[in-house]
């Protein structure tokens, strides 16, 4: 029962109370009239008290609804996100596929775990988000690159992740670092590597020390894609080729990990961010060539359209949803 229906019953209680209490001075016959007045401005003193602090009550979550605080689904459980650091585009707004999910989860209630490269934006992610929402964000600098440790550098994360929050509920493998628009014939082993690494090696390791945790919640793993694997975008042979890897990954866990109550899907989004700004700049034929405008007639919203999307995917509406790629691309994702 929320707390306003448990002040609605309360209140219906009191004034039931204080009617019996005012029945009971009438029955009461002779009693000096100094007794009843004490009785009856009893009566109305807990009736006012009581309306009042209902009041508060009330106007508190009407507060919380407004500044975005009033929790969901979500609230107690914990999900981590990986590339999850604030980002922001030229315009000074929102950047970042990752950031978006976090926000739409911190919206739910849900305690945060974000990783990245970047420990100023992870800084500037759990600052925002604990004083606009209220949750807890756990921040944590991770890289899975070529020539370190990485399957201890993971558990590391996921080892804090449990010892700050006691759970991990969902997944969701976003963090993807690329050299995007270079063809595949001029394509370096460093650069090869790079996508690898911090896309599928990434996913793997995460996926993999989540596990056990995953199957005490019977949890949720999203994974991130591309279409630039989808449908083989010029000067993305790295990149393209790491997303196909994670979703053939995702196809797997989604068949073995079924039995354990936990659903992997994939999420292949169209999203304006600062990535994605840069990669204009930077290769401006590349883009010309790749990224067209959607029928939808817009680039997703990182928090309103691919982010509350992530949300819907960790819910129990979706639970029978595994191993499936969908396609947050506006109507650019149609394939047979």
């Amino acid at each position: 029962m929320s707390s306003r229906n448990k002040g609605i019953c309360f209140i219906i209680l009191s004034a039931f109370s204080f009617a019996l209490m005012g029945a009971c001075v009438r029955l009461a016959g002779d009693v000096p009239s100094i007794q009843k007045s004490f009785f009856r401005n009893l009566v109305v003193r807990r009736k006012r008290i009581t309306t009042y602090l209902f009041n508060i009550k009330v106007r508190r979550v009407c507060e919380q609804e407004r500044e975005g605080k009033q929790m969901g689904f979500l609230t107690g459980k914990t999900a981590i996100i990986t590339g999850g650091g604030r980002a922001v585009l030229s315009d000074g707004s929102c950047g970042s596929i990752g950031y978006g999910i976090a926000t739409a989860y911190a919206k739910e209630g849900a305690n945060l775990v974000l990783t990245g490269r970047n420990v100023k934006k992870l800084e500037d992610a759990k600052e925002e988000l604990e004083r606009l929402y209220g949750v807890k964000v756990l921040a944590v600098q991770a890289d899975v690159n070529a020539g370190a440790d990485n399957k201890a550098a993971v558990e590391r994360v996921v080892k804090q992740a449990v010892e700050e929050f006691g759970r991990i509920d969902v997944l969701i493998n976003n963090a993807q670092a690329s050299a995007s628009g270079v063809t595949l014939a001029d394509h370096t082993t460093e650069q090869f590597d790079l996508a690898i690494y911090s896309g599928l090696y990434a996913t793997f390791y995460y996926m993999q020390a989540c596990y056990p945790y995953l199957k005490e919640t019977q949890g949720s793993v999203i994974n991130f894609a591309s279409g630039a694997g989808l449908f083989g975008n010029y000067g993305q042979c790295a990149y393209a080729a790491a997303k196909e890897g994670v979703r053939g990954l995702t196809r797997v866990a989604a068949t073995e990990w079924g039995a354990d109550g936990i659903n992997v899907n994939i999420v292949c989004p169209l999203a304006w961010t600062a990535q994605l700004e840069n990669f204009q700049k930077a290769y401006p034929d590349a883009f010309k060539a790749n990224v067209k405008m959607p029928p939808a007639g817009h680039y997703g919203d990182v928090e309103k359209e691919i982010g509350r999307a992530c949300v819907q995917l960790a819910s129990p509406d979706f639970k029978y949803m595994n191993g499936e790629t969908i396609t947050l691309e506006g109507g650019m994702g149609l394939r047979p």
